[in-house]
């Protein structure tokens, strides 16, 4: 009893104190229900007063009609986004399995430049193509490449199952064109590596190449084809016995390779996932994935509105980019004032990951990926190749379909090999189908084509060749046209960019 009176005494005691310092200047501070004593402060809650923050706004509503749909089709949009170097370099393997009955280890060998059959993203029409796809999960394979002289080269990349370049291979490759025998590891692999092998360790199980076999001097485009079958590729487990190599080529076939924009984006992306590594910066989007039935080792299993809003996202990811190129920014430009960008857009490292310390670029690694495949592991500052594509004409007004466009060619382009003008379909970045299924005219070309007094040639991009000019003229069969100048060796003077390439001009 006598502790509690003490204690009672003290509160009154305290009471009192608070009074007298808080006076008739403390008013304002009692309004906000705060009294300042020594350091303590004492709030004393106000009728209708409601805690900072918790909630929104007074009267605020919900835009969300259907919260399930809407989270399932953020998730889908972004994974999109996300997923677009995977998805790009994996629907070459699924079209190569349904669509040209190849397996793992099989390789194409083109005997023939391609055609629009060739529906790939912003693809070459100069130089013929080999490609080939495996599985590490099944163990180590060996890739044997041929020596580089005079019967031929190889140039080109392995990429794993993100498109990043694991190895470059050709004479300023990993086998610097002296030949080798180059043994791709799985992820942890640990078992010691035979005498002779070039190892190099996946991250991922799925990996792809695709090289460009080079006419050598004197030489001819089947004797590039020849050469381009001295390649050899199998599993380590078959080193002394390899089986006979099987090519395919698909010269006069269609290989549809190009992603799709609907809600088979997602059953692709599930034959990624479900079986690739996840990486330490991807768990956040593999763990959103779930909510849409993508998960690793499981079946593909969205339900209906998860359906519904991957259809969506795919399609508006694809509206998303073409804007986003519509709207490219200025900085862009290969020459300030031209309307050039090149193909090549790498990241602030000089690589195509887009990954930094502290984030992941999305958008312009998805940009990249949208409009082209198959990047070098590094940018030199003097790449072998250069591309231009040509995003708008000389008033800056965007390409448009049905339109006719002149390209004036100097006598005196700087390149050291030859320069090729393809033009492709801005909706697709493909080859555009026509009656000719001409796609590209080059410096190989230059006998067949009318030329200027000054020794150039002026190039014809549109629906219809002006009359007496078919020769120089790229059919564009309705489409919007996508016109890339690939220069093949750049000389100094493109480099330094001494040398501009005219703007395309509007005709009609």
């Amino acid at each position: 009893m006598r502790h509690a009176r003490w204690v009672g005494q003290l509160l009154l005691n305290r009471r009192g104190a608070i009074k007298r310092s808080v006076g008739a200047a403390s008013v304002a501070a009692m309004a906000t229900g705060i009294l300042p004593f020594g350091s303590m402060t004492v709030a004393v809650a106000q009728d209708g007063q409601e805690p900072l923050g918790g909630q929104p706004p007074k009267g605020a509503k919900t835009s969300i009609k259907d919260f399930d749909y809407q989270i399932k089709y953020q998730r889908a949009f972004e994974a999109v986004l996300w997923n677009m170097p995977a998805i790009a370099i994996y629907s070459f393997r699924r079209a190569a399995f349904t669509e040209l009955g190849m397996k793992d280890n099989d390789i194409i060998a083109y005997s023939a430049t391609a055609t629009p059959r060739l529906e790939a993203i912003t693809a070459n029409s100069t130089t013929p193509y080999i490609t080939a796809f495996t599985d590490l999960r099944k163990g180590p394979v060996v890739l044997e490449l041929p020596v580089a002289g005079p019967e031929g080269s190889l140039y080109g990349q392995v990429v794993d199952a993100w498109q990043f370049t694991i190895a470059d291979v050709g004479p300023s490759g990993i086998d610097q064109g002296k030949g080798a025998k180059v043994l791709f590891t799985p992820p942890g692999y640990k078992e010691a590596v035979p005498d002779g092998y070039l190892q190099v360790a996946s991250p991922n199980y799925r990996i792809a190449f695709a090289f460009r076999s080079i006419v050598a001097p004197g030489k001819t485009l089947a004797d590039a084809y020849a050469y381009s079958k001295r390649l050899r590729m199998y599993y380590l487990s078959e080193k002394d016995n390899p089986p006979q190599q099987k090519f395919v080529d698909p010269a006069n076939q269609r290989y549809p390779t190009l992603p799709f924009y609907d809600g088979r984006h997602f059953e692709d992306m599930h034959a990624v996932m479900s079986v690739e590594p996840v990486r330490e910066h991807d768990k956040v989007m593999v763990g959103m994935l779930k909510s849409l039935g993508i998960e690793r080792g499981k079946p593909f299993a969205p339900d209906a509105t998860a359906k519904r809003a991957m259809q969506q996202a795919a399609i508006d990811v694809w509206f998303y980019l073409q804007q986003w190129f519509d709207n490219i920014p200025a900085s862009l430009r290969y020459w300030p004032d031209r309307h050039y960008v090149a193909l090549l857009q790498a990241d602030a490292n000089k690589t195509f990951s887009f990954v930094y310390d502290d984030y992941i670029d999305l958008i312009p690694r998805a940009a990249e990926y949208f409009w082209c495949t198959y990047m070098p592991k590094v940018l030199s500052d003097t790449p072998a190749t250069q591309y231009m594509v040509a995003m708008a004409d000389k008033n800056g007004r965007l390409l448009q379909a049905g339109k006719l466009y002149k390209l004036d060619v100097p006598a005196d382009m700087p390149v050291k090999q030859f320069w090729a003008l393809t033009v492709y379909d801005r909706a697709t970045n493909s080859f555009i189908y026509s009656n000719s299924n001409r796609t590209t005219l080059s410096s190989y070309d230059l006998d067949k084509m009318k030329k200027n007094a000054d020794g150039g040639v002026t190039l014809y991009v549109g629906p219809k060749a002006p009359a007496g000019l078919e020769a120089n003229w790229i059919p564009t069969a309705g489409k919007r046209p996508l016109p890339a100048m690939r220069f093949y060796g750049p000389t100094e003077a493109f480099n330094n960019k001494t040398f501009k390439l005219p703007d395309f001009e509007l005709l009609s």
